[in-house]
């Protein structure tokens, strides 16, 4: 009788949080969480499940969803599972994790980001129903829309329904930017042949996966919960929804914005900022000069955006950069401020980036092997070690952005 009324309370704050924000001038989107729990309780009463999950899973009343379902009567949670940063969204980028039990709850967590990427068919053993509630931030390289398609694959290979929360892509869902991934280059960072940019939610993309992607033409029983209130050209902070980042280094809507395009520098020996406040906007290293960059820089037809000069030595970070690049050295560079998101092109301007720092620096400047499957394909690092200008090389994606459109639309839910 206890959890019974304490259902009652979250659901009637859930409700009235709902009213009150319509209400007003801007509507408040209702993420796909919030629509389960106070609309489509019939979609999971008497199941037990399984929540693919992380710190970004909240309701607009404030509340976890995994809490929320905890107090819901019928309901049973058998396992969470976790992503890359775990279930708390605490642990570095490319830190494996190991199994564990959840400290707030008691659940015991599986890992997804560590000896398995994929649900196990003995840690699926009980569960009837999946759940995925995960923010995405609309690129490619997000490790949590490789969890999603492997998910999508366990539930089609036991037989488990899967049900996908849906919530907004954070820089909108209309812009696409870059190339269709290679499928040789298929990894963790780039689990689908779809551009880096991709402009679909995480629903649309579980949909596109499902519908397309899936080994051995596998599909699974899915179900998408839709948001409400929602529009395609709307940024995060158009929705009313409060920010909960991500990653531990996705601090802020404007990091989101550049990451598509500066996450590529993570495949050079040039800093991206781990190591600083400002990671993705912060890029630079001791052999660059700042003003001369900059010069190079706003040389380009790119608009959207300001470059100021800054001197930063990277350092570690608890739970956001450990041995980050040129870690206890000052670099110079440049501190990027997006001031017309709307005009900012995030791969362009990494093109443009990668391009000025190879022209002004070629014998400091290198590529990693991981440029390729950041990227997605072999041509970057081919034409501009070739001296390729950035626009013959932005070029070469136009007709890879028509097809992917073409595909996309069928899957589109808003």
């Amino acid at each position: 009788m206890k959890s019974f009324f304490v259902w009652i309370t979250i659901l009637a704050s859930t409700l009235f949080s709902i009213q009150t924000l319509n209400t007003g001038n801007q509507k408040r989107v209702l993420t796909g969480a919030d629509a389960l729990v106070s609309s489509e309780l019939n979609l999971i009463k008497g199941k037990s499940l399984g929540v693919i999950t992380n710190q970004t899973a909240i309701l607009n009343s404030g509340i976890h969803l995994v809490d929320a379902l905890l107090k819901i009567p019928g309901v049973k949670i058998k396992m969470l599972f976790s992503p890359e940063h775990g279930i708390r969204g605490n642990a570095p980028a490319g830190k494996k994790l190991g199994n564990a039990v959840d400290s707030k709850t008691g659940l015991p967590v599986f890992s997804l980001y560590g000896k398995n990427r994929k649900p196990t068919k003995e840690s699926l053993q009980g569960i009837n129903l999946l759940i995925f509630d995960i923010q995405d931030v609309g690129a490619r390289y997000y490790t949590y829309i490789s969890t999603l398609y492997y998910s999508l694959i366990a539930a089609a290979e036991n037989n488990i329904p899967i049900i996908v929360l849906d919530r907004p892509n954070p820089i909108n869902g209309v812009s696409i930017e870059g190339p269709l991934l290679n499928p040789k280059l298929k990894s963790f960072v780039g689990i689908a042949p779809i551009p880096i940019r991709h402009g679909m939610t995480i629903g649309e993309l579980a949909r596109l996966f499902n519908g397309n992607f899936l080994p051995g033409n596998k599909k699974a029983k899915l179900k998408v919960v839709k948001m409400k209130n929602w529009k395609r050209k709307e940024y995060f902070d158009e929705t009313g929804l409060k920010w909960i980042s991500p990653s531990p280094n996705m601090t802020n809507l404007e990091t989101a914005i550049v990451y598509p395009g500066l996450c590529l520098i993570e495949g050079t020996n040039v800093s991206e900022g781990r190591g600083t406040e400002k990671p993705f906007l912060t890029i630079g290293a001791p052999f660059v000069n700042s003003q001369q960059l900059i010069k190079t820089m706003n040389r380009s037809d790119l608009k959207g955006y300001r470059l100021e000069p800054i001197d930063f030595i990277p350092r570690n970070i608890p739970h956001k950069a450990f041995n980050p690049k040129y870690k206890g050295v000052r670099c110079h560079g440049v501190l990027i401020h997006v001031t017309n998101r709307n005009k900012f092109n995030s791969v362009d301007f990494g093109i443009w980036m990668l391009y000025s720092l190879h022209k002004l620096y070629p014998k400091q400047f290198k590529f990693k092997s991981w440029i390729n499957k950041l990227f997605g394909n072999y041509y970057l690092k081919e034409m501009i070690l070739a001296s390729a200008k950035p626009r013959e090389i932005i070029a070469r994606w136009k007709k890879d952005i028509e097809k992917f459109r073409r595909l996309r639309k069928q899957y589109l839910l808003y």
